[in-house]
Protein backbone atom coordinates (compact mmCIF):
# COMPACT_ATOMS: atom_id res chain seq x y z
CA UNK A 1 0.00 0.00 0.00
CA UNK A 2 1.32 3.44 -0.92
CA UNK A 3 0.49 6.28 1.43
CA UNK A 4 -0.76 9.36 -0.38
CA UNK A 5 -1.20 12.95 0.73
CA UNK A 6 -4.95 12.30 0.72
CA UNK A 7 -4.51 9.52 3.27
CA UNK A 8 -2.44 11.71 5.58
CA UNK A 9 -4.85 14.61 5.28
CA UNK A 10 -7.77 12.30 6.11
CA UNK A 11 -6.18 11.37 9.44
CA UNK A 12 -4.73 14.82 10.16
CA UNK A 13 -6.57 15.14 13.50
CA UNK A 14 -5.17 11.80 14.66
CA UNK A 15 -1.67 12.84 13.57
CA UNK A 16 -1.97 16.14 15.44
CA UNK A 17 -3.09 14.39 18.63
CA UNK A 18 -0.25 11.86 18.44
CA UNK A 19 2.28 14.61 17.68
CA UNK A 20 1.03 16.62 20.69
CA UNK A 21 1.24 13.51 22.90
CA UNK A 22 4.84 12.89 21.85
CA UNK A 23 5.69 16.57 22.37
CA UNK A 24 4.23 16.50 25.89
CA UNK A 25 6.16 13.34 26.80
CA UNK A 26 9.39 14.78 25.37
CA UNK A 27 9.01 18.19 27.02
CA UNK A 28 7.95 16.90 30.44
CA UNK A 29 11.46 15.93 31.72
CA UNK A 30 12.91 19.34 30.80
CA UNK A 31 9.96 21.43 31.98
CA UNK A 32 10.19 22.93 35.50
CA UNK A 33 7.41 21.89 37.88
CA UNK A 34 6.12 25.47 38.02
CA UNK A 35 5.60 25.52 34.25
CA UNK A 36 3.99 22.14 33.64
CA UNK A 37 0.63 23.88 33.12
CA UNK A 38 1.98 24.74 29.68
CA UNK A 39 1.76 21.05 28.73
CA UNK A 40 -1.93 21.09 29.57
CA UNK A 41 -2.48 24.24 27.51
CA UNK A 42 -0.72 22.59 24.58
CA UNK A 43 -3.12 19.67 24.90
CA UNK A 44 -6.13 21.99 25.03
CA UNK A 45 -4.96 23.90 21.96
CA UNK A 46 -4.67 20.60 20.08
CA UNK A 47 -8.28 19.77 21.05
CA UNK A 48 -9.49 23.10 19.68
CA UNK A 49 -7.68 22.66 16.35
CA UNK A 50 -8.87 19.08 15.91
CA UNK A 51 -12.44 20.06 16.75
CA UNK A 52 -12.41 22.63 13.95
CA UNK A 53 -10.90 20.19 11.43
CA UNK A 54 -13.38 17.43 12.30
CA UNK A 55 -16.45 19.68 12.27
CA UNK A 56 -15.53 20.82 8.76
CA UNK A 57 -15.51 17.21 7.52
CA UNK A 58 -18.92 16.05 8.69
CA UNK A 59 -20.48 16.73 5.29
CA UNK A 60 -17.50 15.49 3.26
CA UNK A 61 -17.16 11.70 3.73
CA UNK A 62 -14.03 9.96 2.50
CA UNK A 63 -11.96 6.83 3.01
CA UNK A 64 -8.22 6.41 3.42
CA UNK A 65 -5.54 3.72 3.42
CA UNK A 66 -7.40 1.47 1.01
CA UNK A 67 -10.64 1.53 3.00
CA UNK A 68 -9.08 0.80 6.40
CA UNK A 69 -10.24 4.19 7.71
CA UNK A 70 -13.49 6.00 6.98
CA UNK A 71 -14.17 9.65 7.73
CA UNK A 72 -17.93 10.23 7.74
CA UNK A 73 -20.56 12.02 9.81
CA UNK A 74 -20.80 9.02 12.14
CA UNK A 75 -17.10 9.00 13.07
CA UNK A 76 -17.02 12.81 13.24
CA UNK A 77 -19.91 12.82 15.74
CA UNK A 78 -18.00 10.56 18.10
CA UNK A 79 -14.74 12.46 17.61
CA UNK A 80 -16.36 15.78 18.49
CA UNK A 81 -17.76 14.25 21.66
CA UNK A 82 -14.34 12.78 22.50
CA UNK A 83 -12.57 16.12 21.99
CA UNK A 84 -15.08 17.82 24.27
CA UNK A 85 -14.73 15.22 27.03
CA UNK A 86 -10.93 15.18 26.75
CA UNK A 87 -10.85 18.98 27.04
CA UNK A 88 -12.99 18.81 30.18
CA UNK A 89 -10.71 16.09 31.57
CA UNK A 90 -7.65 18.27 31.09
CA UNK A 91 -9.36 21.23 32.78
CA UNK A 92 -10.51 19.07 35.68
CA UNK A 93 -6.99 17.69 36.05
CA UNK A 94 -5.47 21.16 36.61
CA UNK A 95 -6.65 21.50 40.22
CA UNK A 96 -7.21 17.82 40.97
CA UNK A 97 -3.69 16.57 40.28
CA UNK A 98 -2.21 19.40 42.34
CA UNK A 99 -4.49 18.59 45.28
CA UNK A 100 -3.48 14.93 45.04
CA UNK A 101 0.22 15.85 44.64
CA UNK A 102 0.51 13.72 41.51
CA UNK A 103 1.04 16.54 39.02
CA UNK A 104 3.04 14.62 36.43
CA UNK A 105 3.35 16.14 32.98
CA UNK A 106 3.23 12.74 31.29
CA UNK A 107 -0.37 12.45 32.48
CA UNK A 108 -1.48 14.73 29.64
CA UNK A 109 0.57 12.70 27.17
CA UNK A 110 -1.27 9.53 28.14
CA UNK A 111 -4.62 11.32 27.92
CA UNK A 112 -3.79 12.30 24.34
CA UNK A 113 -2.55 8.82 23.44
CA UNK A 114 -5.77 7.33 24.81
CA UNK A 115 -7.71 9.86 22.75
CA UNK A 116 -5.76 8.91 19.62
CA UNK A 117 -6.71 5.27 20.16
CA UNK A 118 -10.36 6.24 20.59
CA UNK A 119 -10.29 8.26 17.36
CA UNK A 120 -8.89 5.27 15.48
CA UNK A 121 -11.60 3.07 16.97
CA UNK A 122 -14.51 5.21 15.77
CA UNK A 123 -12.93 5.80 12.32
CA UNK A 124 -11.88 2.22 11.67
CA UNK A 125 -13.58 0.33 8.84
CA UNK A 126 -11.39 -2.73 9.37
CA UNK A 127 -11.47 -5.08 12.36
CA UNK A 128 -7.69 -4.96 12.86
CA UNK A 129 -7.66 -1.17 12.66
CA UNK A 130 -10.35 -1.03 15.34
CA UNK A 131 -8.40 -3.55 17.42
CA UNK A 132 -5.22 -1.46 17.25
CA UNK A 133 -7.16 1.63 18.33
CA UNK A 134 -8.67 -0.31 21.21
CA UNK A 135 -5.26 -1.43 22.41
CA UNK A 136 -3.75 2.06 22.21
CA UNK A 137 -6.63 3.38 24.30
CA UNK A 138 -6.45 0.52 26.80
CA UNK A 139 -2.68 0.60 27.32
CA UNK A 140 -2.82 4.32 28.10
CA UNK A 141 -5.69 3.85 30.54
CA UNK A 142 -3.87 1.01 32.33
CA UNK A 143 -1.04 3.43 33.15
CA UNK A 144 -3.36 6.29 34.10
CA UNK A 145 -5.36 4.09 36.49
CA UNK A 146 -2.20 3.48 38.55
CA UNK A 147 -1.06 7.10 38.60
CA UNK A 148 -1.33 7.32 42.41
CA UNK A 149 1.84 5.33 42.77
CA UNK A 150 1.95 5.59 46.55
CA UNK A 151 -1.57 4.19 47.06
CA UNK A 152 -1.97 0.39 46.96
CA UNK A 153 -5.61 0.79 45.89
CA UNK A 154 -4.58 2.66 42.74
CA UNK A 155 -1.91 0.12 41.85
CA UNK A 156 -4.43 -2.68 42.45
CA UNK A 157 -6.90 -0.95 40.12
CA UNK A 158 -4.27 -0.69 37.41
CA UNK A 159 -3.27 -4.35 37.78
CA UNK A 160 -6.87 -5.61 37.69
CA UNK A 161 -7.69 -3.44 34.72
CA UNK A 162 -4.60 -4.68 32.87
CA UNK A 163 -5.21 -8.39 33.52
CA UNK A 164 -8.90 -8.36 32.63
CA UNK A 165 -8.34 -5.94 29.75
CA UNK A 166 -5.66 -8.19 28.27
CA UNK A 167 -7.98 -11.16 28.66
CA UNK A 168 -10.78 -9.36 26.82
CA UNK A 169 -8.39 -8.23 24.08
CA UNK A 170 -7.36 -11.82 23.51
CA UNK A 171 -10.98 -12.89 23.18
CA UNK A 172 -11.69 -10.05 20.75
CA UNK A 173 -8.65 -10.92 18.62
CA UNK A 174 -9.65 -14.60 18.55
CA UNK A 175 -13.11 -13.59 17.38
CA UNK A 176 -11.58 -11.41 14.64
CA UNK A 177 -9.42 -14.33 13.46
CA UNK A 178 -12.47 -16.62 13.24
CA UNK A 179 -14.42 -13.93 11.40
CA UNK A 180 -11.54 -13.63 8.93
CA UNK A 181 -11.73 -17.37 8.40
CA UNK A 182 -15.46 -17.15 7.76
CA UNK A 183 -15.44 -14.04 5.55
CA UNK A 184 -11.94 -13.99 4.04
CA UNK A 185 -11.39 -10.34 5.00
CA UNK A 186 -11.18 -8.06 8.00
CA UNK A 187 -12.70 -5.02 6.27
CA UNK A 188 -16.29 -4.38 7.33
CA UNK A 189 -17.82 -3.92 3.83
CA UNK A 190 -16.14 -7.14 2.62
CA UNK A 191 -17.33 -9.01 5.72
CA UNK A 192 -20.89 -7.78 5.15
CA UNK A 193 -20.81 -8.95 1.53
CA UNK A 194 -19.29 -12.34 2.42
CA UNK A 195 -21.84 -13.25 5.09
CA UNK A 196 -24.88 -11.88 3.27
CA UNK A 197 -25.80 -15.30 1.93
CA UNK A 198 -24.57 -17.36 4.87
CA UNK A 199 -26.90 -19.27 7.17
CA UNK A 200 -27.56 -17.84 10.61
CA UNK A 201 -26.71 -21.29 11.98
CA UNK A 202 -23.19 -21.33 10.50
CA UNK A 203 -21.18 -22.46 13.57
CA UNK A 204 -17.97 -20.62 12.63
CA UNK A 205 -19.80 -17.35 12.01
CA UNK A 206 -21.91 -17.74 15.14
CA UNK A 207 -18.88 -18.46 17.35
CA UNK A 208 -16.97 -15.50 15.88
CA UNK A 209 -19.95 -13.21 16.55
CA UNK A 210 -20.17 -14.38 20.16
CA UNK A 211 -16.44 -13.86 20.81
CA UNK A 212 -16.46 -10.37 19.28
CA UNK A 213 -19.55 -9.52 21.35
CA UNK A 214 -17.76 -10.71 24.50
CA UNK A 215 -14.63 -8.72 23.67
CA UNK A 216 -16.59 -5.51 23.21
CA UNK A 217 -18.73 -6.23 26.28
CA UNK A 218 -15.64 -5.99 28.50
CA UNK A 219 -14.90 -2.54 27.09
CA UNK A 220 -18.54 -1.46 27.50
CA UNK A 221 -18.68 -2.85 31.08
CA UNK A 222 -21.91 -4.79 30.57
CA UNK A 223 -22.96 -7.74 32.73
CA UNK A 224 -21.46 -10.32 33.19
CA UNK A 225 -18.24 -8.73 31.91
CA UNK A 226 -18.35 -5.78 34.31
CA UNK A 227 -16.34 -7.20 37.20
CA UNK A 228 -13.39 -4.82 36.75
CA UNK A 229 -15.46 -1.65 36.77
CA UNK A 230 -16.21 -0.92 40.48
CA UNK A 231 -12.67 -1.62 41.71
CA UNK A 232 -11.00 0.32 38.89
CA UNK A 233 -13.37 3.29 39.20
CA UNK A 234 -12.78 3.44 42.95
CA UNK A 235 -9.00 2.97 42.85
CA UNK A 236 -8.09 5.18 39.90
CA UNK A 237 -7.62 8.96 40.33
CA UNK A 238 -11.06 10.54 39.97
CA UNK A 239 -10.11 12.59 36.90
CA UNK A 240 -9.05 9.32 35.24
CA UNK A 241 -12.25 7.62 36.39
CA UNK A 242 -14.34 10.37 34.80
CA UNK A 243 -12.37 10.02 31.56
CA UNK A 244 -12.81 6.25 31.52
CA UNK A 245 -16.50 6.39 32.42
CA UNK A 246 -17.31 8.80 29.59
CA UNK A 247 -14.68 8.85 26.82
CA UNK A 248 -13.79 5.15 26.91
CA UNK A 249 -17.45 4.15 26.90
CA UNK A 250 -18.26 6.55 24.05
CA UNK A 251 -15.41 5.26 21.86
CA UNK A 252 -16.29 1.65 22.62
CA UNK A 253 -19.93 2.19 21.69
CA UNK A 254 -18.88 4.01 18.52
CA UNK A 255 -16.71 1.12 17.31
CA UNK A 256 -19.11 -1.54 18.60
CA UNK A 257 -22.14 -0.17 16.71
CA UNK A 258 -20.20 0.19 13.46
CA UNK A 259 -18.86 -3.37 13.64
CA UNK A 260 -22.23 -4.99 14.28
CA UNK A 261 -24.35 -2.79 12.03
CA UNK A 262 -22.00 -2.39 9.06
CA UNK A 263 -19.98 -5.60 9.26
CA UNK A 264 -22.31 -8.12 10.91
CA UNK A 265 -25.67 -6.73 9.85
CA UNK A 266 -26.36 -9.93 7.92
CA UNK A 267 -26.52 -11.91 11.18
CA UNK A 268 -28.32 -9.30 13.26
CA UNK A 269 -30.93 -11.85 14.29
CA UNK A 270 -28.15 -13.64 16.17
CA UNK A 271 -26.49 -10.65 17.81
CA UNK A 272 -29.79 -8.95 18.65
CA UNK A 273 -30.70 -11.98 20.78
CA UNK A 274 -27.28 -11.96 22.46
CA UNK A 275 -27.46 -8.26 23.29
CA UNK A 276 -31.02 -8.57 24.55
CA UNK A 277 -29.82 -10.97 27.25
CA UNK A 278 -26.84 -8.74 28.08
CA UNK A 279 -29.09 -5.68 28.18
CA UNK A 280 -31.54 -7.21 30.66
CA UNK A 281 -28.78 -8.58 32.89
CA UNK A 282 -27.00 -5.22 32.88
CA UNK A 283 -30.14 -3.28 33.80
CA UNK A 284 -30.95 -5.67 36.65
CA UNK A 285 -27.51 -6.03 38.23
CA UNK A 286 -26.32 -2.46 37.67
CA UNK A 287 -29.33 -0.88 39.34
CA UNK A 288 -29.85 -3.44 42.11
CA UNK A 289 -26.22 -3.53 43.30
CA UNK A 290 -25.98 0.27 43.18
CA UNK A 291 -28.70 0.43 45.84
CA UNK A 292 -26.39 -0.91 48.56
CA UNK A 293 -23.23 1.06 47.79
CA UNK A 294 -21.87 3.46 50.41
CA UNK A 295 -18.89 4.68 48.36
CA UNK A 296 -19.98 7.23 45.78
CA UNK A 297 -17.40 6.18 43.17
CA UNK A 298 -18.58 2.58 43.39
CA UNK A 299 -22.18 3.77 43.22
CA UNK A 300 -21.38 5.75 40.07
CA UNK A 301 -19.54 2.71 38.70
CA UNK A 302 -22.66 0.56 38.97
CA UNK A 303 -24.63 3.50 37.62
CA UNK A 304 -22.31 3.49 34.59
CA UNK A 305 -22.96 -0.22 34.14
CA UNK A 306 -26.72 0.37 34.26
CA UNK A 307 -26.49 3.18 31.71
CA UNK A 308 -24.65 0.84 29.33
CA UNK A 309 -27.73 -1.36 29.65
CA UNK A 310 -30.03 1.51 28.67
CA UNK A 311 -27.86 2.29 25.65
CA UNK A 312 -27.96 -1.36 24.61
CA UNK A 313 -31.74 -1.06 24.24
CA UNK A 314 -31.14 1.03 21.13
CA UNK A 315 -28.69 -1.56 19.76
CA UNK A 316 -31.20 -4.37 20.31
CA UNK A 317 -33.91 -2.30 18.64
CA UNK A 318 -31.63 -1.69 15.63
CA UNK A 319 -31.20 -5.47 15.34
CA UNK A 320 -34.97 -5.95 15.22
CA UNK A 321 -35.71 -3.24 12.65
CA UNK A 322 -35.01 -3.28 8.93
CA UNK A 323 -32.20 -1.18 7.47
CA UNK A 324 -34.50 1.72 6.59
CA UNK A 325 -35.82 2.10 10.14
CA UNK A 326 -32.76 1.14 12.18
CA UNK A 327 -31.12 4.57 11.79
CA UNK A 328 -33.43 6.07 14.42
CA UNK A 329 -32.49 3.31 16.88
CA UNK A 330 -28.78 3.85 16.22
CA UNK A 331 -29.28 7.60 16.66
CA UNK A 332 -30.90 6.95 20.05
CA UNK A 333 -27.72 5.13 21.19
CA UNK A 334 -25.52 7.99 20.01
CA UNK A 335 -27.79 10.54 21.65
CA UNK A 336 -27.90 8.59 24.92
CA UNK A 337 -24.12 8.33 25.23
CA UNK A 338 -23.61 12.00 24.34
CA UNK A 339 -26.10 13.15 27.00
CA UNK A 340 -24.76 10.63 29.51
CA UNK A 341 -21.34 12.29 29.08
CA UNK A 342 -22.52 15.63 30.48
CA UNK A 343 -24.20 14.33 33.64
CA UNK A 344 -21.62 11.67 34.50
CA UNK A 345 -18.63 13.93 33.98
CA UNK A 346 -20.31 16.62 36.07
CA UNK A 347 -20.95 14.20 38.93
CA UNK A 348 -17.35 12.95 38.95
CA UNK A 349 -16.11 16.54 38.88
CA UNK A 350 -17.93 17.25 42.15
CA UNK A 351 -16.49 14.06 43.64
CA UNK A 352 -12.97 15.03 42.57
CA UNK A 353 -13.07 18.33 44.42
CA UNK A 354 -14.66 17.23 47.70
CA UNK A 355 -11.83 16.85 50.19
CA UNK A 356 -11.81 15.26 53.64
CA UNK A 357 -8.67 16.39 55.34
CA UNK A 358 -6.00 15.73 52.72
CA UNK A 359 -7.97 12.95 51.01
CA UNK A 360 -10.90 12.66 48.64
CA UNK A 361 -14.33 12.49 50.23
CA UNK A 362 -15.61 9.31 48.62
CA UNK A 363 -18.20 8.08 51.11
CA UNK A 364 -21.80 9.13 50.62
CA UNK A 365 -21.89 10.19 54.28
CA UNK A 366 -19.19 12.75 53.51
CA UNK A 367 -21.87 14.70 51.63
CA UNK A 368 -23.99 15.19 54.75
CA UNK A 369 -25.16 18.79 54.95
CA UNK A 370 -23.28 19.81 51.80
CA UNK A 371 -26.17 22.14 50.92
CA UNK A 372 -25.43 24.23 54.03
CA UNK A 373 -21.66 24.21 53.65
CA UNK A 374 -21.43 24.58 49.86
CA UNK A 375 -24.89 25.32 48.42
CA UNK A 376 -23.71 25.76 44.82
CA UNK A 377 -21.86 22.43 44.78
CA UNK A 378 -24.88 20.69 46.31
CA UNK A 379 -27.23 22.26 43.76
CA UNK A 380 -25.05 21.15 40.85
CA UNK A 381 -24.73 17.62 42.23
CA UNK A 382 -28.51 17.49 42.64
CA UNK A 383 -28.96 18.48 38.96
CA UNK A 384 -26.58 15.71 37.86
CA UNK A 385 -28.27 13.10 40.07
CA UNK A 386 -31.73 14.09 38.85
CA UNK A 387 -30.52 13.83 35.26
CA UNK A 388 -28.92 10.42 35.85
CA UNK A 389 -32.27 9.27 37.25
CA UNK A 390 -33.95 10.39 34.03
CA UNK A 391 -36.24 13.00 35.56
CA UNK A 392 -37.42 15.85 33.28
CA UNK A 393 -36.56 18.53 32.29
CA UNK A 394 -32.98 17.25 32.19
CA UNK A 395 -30.91 15.61 29.45
CA UNK A 396 -31.18 12.23 31.17
CA UNK A 397 -34.92 12.16 30.49
CA UNK A 398 -34.36 12.93 26.80
CA UNK A 399 -31.82 10.12 26.44
CA UNK A 400 -34.12 7.54 28.05
CA UNK A 401 -37.11 8.78 26.06
CA UNK A 402 -35.39 8.12 22.73
CA UNK A 403 -34.05 4.65 23.58
CA UNK A 404 -37.43 3.64 25.02
CA UNK A 405 -39.11 4.95 21.86
CA UNK A 406 -36.72 2.86 19.75
CA UNK A 407 -37.71 -0.25 21.74
CA UNK A 408 -41.42 0.46 21.18
CA UNK A 409 -40.85 0.97 17.44
CA UNK A 410 -39.09 -2.42 17.32
CA UNK A 411 -42.11 -4.09 18.89
CA UNK A 412 -40.48 -4.54 22.31
CA UNK A 413 -42.74 -2.43 24.50
CA UNK A 414 -42.15 -4.91 27.30
CA UNK A 415 -38.43 -4.07 27.28
CA UNK A 416 -39.20 -0.35 27.51
CA UNK A 417 -41.51 -1.03 30.48
CA UNK A 418 -38.86 -3.18 32.18
CA UNK A 419 -36.25 -0.46 31.68
CA UNK A 420 -38.70 2.12 33.02
CA UNK A 421 -39.17 0.05 36.19
CA UNK A 422 -35.43 -0.05 36.77
CA UNK A 423 -35.15 3.66 36.02
CA UNK A 424 -37.61 4.18 38.87
CA UNK A 425 -35.49 1.93 41.10
CA UNK A 426 -32.38 3.91 40.19
CA UNK A 427 -34.05 7.09 41.43
CA UNK A 428 -33.68 5.72 44.97
CA UNK A 429 -29.89 5.66 45.03
CA UNK A 430 -29.54 8.90 43.12
CA UNK A 431 -32.00 10.81 45.26
CA UNK A 432 -30.57 9.24 48.42
CA UNK A 433 -27.47 11.36 47.82
CA UNK A 434 -29.69 14.43 47.38
CA UNK A 435 -31.39 13.62 50.69
CA UNK A 436 -28.01 13.32 52.43
CA UNK A 437 -26.90 16.70 51.06
CA UNK A 438 -30.10 18.58 51.88
CA UNK A 439 -31.69 16.80 54.86
CA UNK A 440 -28.69 15.88 57.02
CA UNK A 441 -26.83 18.22 59.32
CA UNK A 442 -23.23 18.94 58.34
CA UNK A 443 -21.87 18.06 61.77
CA UNK A 444 -19.13 19.74 63.75
CA UNK A 445 -16.42 21.42 61.69
CA UNK A 446 -12.98 19.88 62.29
CA UNK A 447 -9.70 19.67 60.40
CA UNK A 448 -10.96 16.51 58.68
CA UNK A 449 -14.43 17.79 57.85
CA UNK A 450 -15.39 17.45 54.18
CA UNK A 451 -14.68 20.61 52.23
CA UNK A 452 -15.18 21.60 48.63
CA UNK A 453 -12.10 22.95 46.81
CA UNK A 454 -13.20 25.20 43.92
CA UNK A 455 -10.98 26.58 41.16
CA UNK A 456 -11.46 28.53 37.90
CA UNK A 457 -10.83 25.40 35.80
CA UNK A 458 -13.32 23.39 37.83
CA UNK A 459 -15.89 26.17 37.45
CA UNK A 460 -15.56 25.94 33.66
CA UNK A 461 -15.98 22.16 33.75
CA UNK A 462 -19.07 22.33 35.95
CA UNK A 463 -20.57 25.18 33.92
CA UNK A 464 -20.20 23.17 30.69
CA UNK A 465 -21.63 20.03 32.28
CA UNK A 466 -24.67 21.66 33.86
CA UNK A 467 -25.31 23.75 30.73
CA UNK A 468 -25.39 20.58 28.63
CA UNK A 469 -27.70 18.81 31.09
CA UNK A 470 -30.20 21.67 31.22
CA UNK A 471 -29.97 23.00 27.66
CA UNK A 472 -30.36 19.62 25.96
CA UNK A 473 -33.04 18.69 28.49
CA UNK A 474 -35.10 21.70 27.44
CA UNK A 475 -34.07 21.99 23.79
CA UNK A 476 -32.64 18.68 22.46
CA UNK A 477 -33.30 19.36 18.77
CA UNK A 478 -29.71 20.32 17.79
CA UNK A 479 -28.06 17.19 19.19
CA UNK A 480 -30.96 14.94 18.10
CA UNK A 481 -30.64 16.24 14.54
CA UNK A 482 -26.85 15.79 14.59
CA UNK A 483 -27.12 12.21 15.87
CA UNK A 484 -29.81 11.33 13.32
CA UNK A 485 -27.78 12.67 10.40
CA UNK A 486 -24.70 10.82 11.62
CA UNK A 487 -26.60 7.54 12.04
CA UNK A 488 -27.88 7.74 8.46
CA UNK A 489 -24.31 7.44 7.16
CA UNK A 490 -23.97 3.87 8.51
CA UNK A 491 -24.65 1.37 5.73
Amino acid sequence: MTISAHDLFAILPELLVIFAACAVLALDPVTPASKKDGLAWLSLATMAICMGLTAARMSDPTTAFGGLVVIDAYSCFWKLLLYFVTGLTILLSFPYLKEERIYFGEYYGFVLLALAGMMVMVSGADMLTIYLGTELMSLSLYVMAGLKRTEPRSLEASAKYFVLGAFSSGILLYGISLLYGAAGSTQLPAIAAAIAGRSLNDPLLLFATILIAVGFSFKLAVVPFHMWTPDVYQGAPTSVTAFMAVASKAASFGAFVRVFVEGLGGVKANWAAIFLLLCIGTLVLGNIVALVQTNIKRMLAYSSIAHAGYALIGVVAAGRLDAADSASAIASVMLYIALYAFMTFGAFSIVAMLRKGGLEGEEIEDYSGLAKRHPVAALLMMVFMVSLAGIPPTAGFIGKFYVFTAAVQAGMSWLAILALVFAAISAYYYLRLVMVMYMREPGEVTATSPRFVPSPALSIVLACAVAGVLFFGLYPNPIVSLATQAALTLK
